[in-house]
């Protein structure tokens, strides 16, 4: 049976139709065409297709869609505003914080929920909060620095 779903996705107004055991990663890339948000275990351990649910970050391949029903959903597309990168991206591509670009959206998203939290992480707070996001590629040095230099840059330092 599907179940018929309404949404804020992105700060926009969403209609689905999911089937019970459908997860909230599938339909956002096969039912809504928004791929912003990848896929990377299917299982919940590497942090790739987090999403911001509620002010919650959460693996969208371990919740339902049907769990959305009434939410808010944010993932990586809503960082931006329009053409505009926020901080957050702009360092990531300043400090070379990406290569392949799979663990990217969810590294993004958490360190996105990180900030709205605490504008003044430590390092320690910074990698606890992103343990649960793994890459290949790039080692996790840089994505540490652009977080903190996106944290100082917020509260008005230079970063």
């Amino acid at each position: 049976m599907k179940r018929h779903v309404v949404a804020t996705i992105d700060g926009e107004h969403a209609e689905f139709l999911c089937d019970d055991g459908q997860t909230l990663l599938d339909v956002l890339r096969d039912v809504l065409h928004r791929t912003g948000t990848k896929e990377g275990c299917g299982t919940g351990d590497c942090g790739a297709c987090s999403v911001i649910v509620d002010g919650r970050l959460v693996c969208s391949c371990l919740m339902l869609a049907a769990e959305v029903e009434g939410r808010e959903v944010e993932t990586a597309i809503s960082i931006s505003n329009g053409d505009t990168l926020h901080p957050l991206q702009r360092r990531f591509l300043e400090d070379a914080a990406l290569q392949c670009g799979v663990c990217t959206p969810g590294f993004l998203v958490a360190a996105k929920a990180l900030l709205d939290r605490n504008l003044d992480p430590s390092e320690s707070e910074v990698r606890f909060w992103l343990a649960g996001n793994l890459c290949r590629c790039t080692g996790y040095d840089k994505i540490v620095r652009s977080v903190l230099e996106t944290a100082a840059e917020l509260r008005g330092g230079t970063g």
